[in-house]
């Protein structure tokens, strides 16, 4: 979901694990220029269509192939836990975004998906203290970006599985609690 809180979990886990590395899809939209425009005069971003997601996905192959080159800087972590010894050889990628788990060409890739939620009014409050370029429209929220967003999870509840799904009105504490302890028990599991 917009305004969900994703760029900030995926920040913070990143200073938090070993190795870690994220790719945003908002670094992927076409221009303005690029991006259609409905009959009521809402530029459709909230439309795999407004991505390059071909580029998105050639990063992320690319990423996956080296990702001991990737720039990854292996820093000294804020979090260094018992959990994380003996992981330096392992490299996490982050990717987030809002149309992720619904792009065929990336649903083999995921060892795990999370999706975020919140309900209409604080995702609406939310999206009212940002500033977009270009600048939402009047009625934009509830003509283009509420009703996409309702359209992929219905998508994503039909077709996709194993998603963890996190409530984004929760503290941004909890949410990476919750994020971070099930990505150690999956790093539990890979040295095993």
């Amino acid at each position: 979901v917009t305004n969900g809180g994703k760029t900030t979990l995926a920040e913070k886990l990143k200073k938090m694990l070993p190795n870690c590395d994220i790719i945003s899809q908002d670094d992927f939209f076409k221009p303005e220029s690029e991006v259609e425009t409905d009959e009521r005069g809402f530029k459709l971003y909230d439309v795999l269509d407004a991505l390059y997601m071909d580029e998105m996905v050639k990063s992320i192959r690319n990423w996956m192939k080296s990702p001991e080159s990737s720039g990854v800087v292996t820093e000294e972590l804020q979090n260094t836990c018992d959990n994380l010894k003996n992981t330096e050889d392992v490299y996490i990628l982050i990717v987030e975004g809002f149309l992720l788990y619904n792009y065929e060409p990336l649903c083999e890739i995921w060892n795990r998906r999370y999706f975020l939620t919140l309900p209409y009014e604080e995702c609406k409050r939310r999206r009212s203290t940002r500033v977009y370029q270009p600048a939402d429209t009047p009625g934009y929220f509830d003509g283009h970006v509420w009703p996409m967003y309702l359209k992929y999870k219905n998508e994503l509840e039909e077709n996709a599985t194993n998603i963890v799904y996190l409530d984004g009105t929760k503290s941004q504490e909890e949410l990476l609690s919750c994020v971070y302890s099930d990505i150690i028990q999956e790093l539990k599991k890979l040295r095993e």
